[in-house]
């Protein structure tokens, strides 16, 4: 598969793409766990069938410790008793914050009640802002058609 659009060598992209990974970075600095940012972004790149970045979540997050079980079993995180209650939680929120469309209310109330049972205010922030930031790479990534399968982990770092 060949991309549609290189999304770099547009000049307003470009910039846009760099004015996103600057709010990525606000994410990091935060204090929601990593290992939940990874799960997110490689669940809701699942959904909206982002081959780039469910490629590169998943090589991110083995990189950084998470296991094979683990990352196979996000896609079916409901039915898996691998994940801690705090990431089912961040699952939830990630699923129903990307499929906004498919509910009036958006998140669901009894996700919101799980959300603020697992985290504080600033990791809520953190994961509204994760949720936010990965879907508009996913949207940039889906449209343009950018390939899959060659990320190297930290290799945009």
């Amino acid at each position: 598969m060949e991309a549609r659009f290189n999304v770099f060598a547009s000049p307003a992209s470009a910039k846009f793409i760099k004015r996103l990974t600057a709010a990525g970075k606000a994410i990091g600095e935060s204090t929601l766990p990593e290992s939940i940012q990874l799960l997110v972004e490689l669940r809701a790149s699942q959904i909206n069938g982002c081959g780039f970045c469910t490629d590169m979540h998943a090589k991110d997050a083995a990189a950084a410790g998470e296991t094979w079980l683990r990352l196979n079993l996000v896609a079916a995180w409901r039915e898996a008793t691998v994940f801690t209650e705090a990431e089912r939680a961040a699952l939830a929120f990630a699923e129903e914050g990307t499929r906004i469309a498919d509910a009036h209310e958006g998140v669901s109330d009894a996700t919101w009640e799980q959300v603020r049972k697992h985290f504080d205010d600033e990791q809520i922030g953190a994961l509204i802002a994760t949720v936010a930031v990965i879907n508009a790479y996913n949207r940039l990534n889906v449209i343009a058609r950018t390939p899959a399968g060659s990320y190297e982990p930290g290799m945009f770092a």
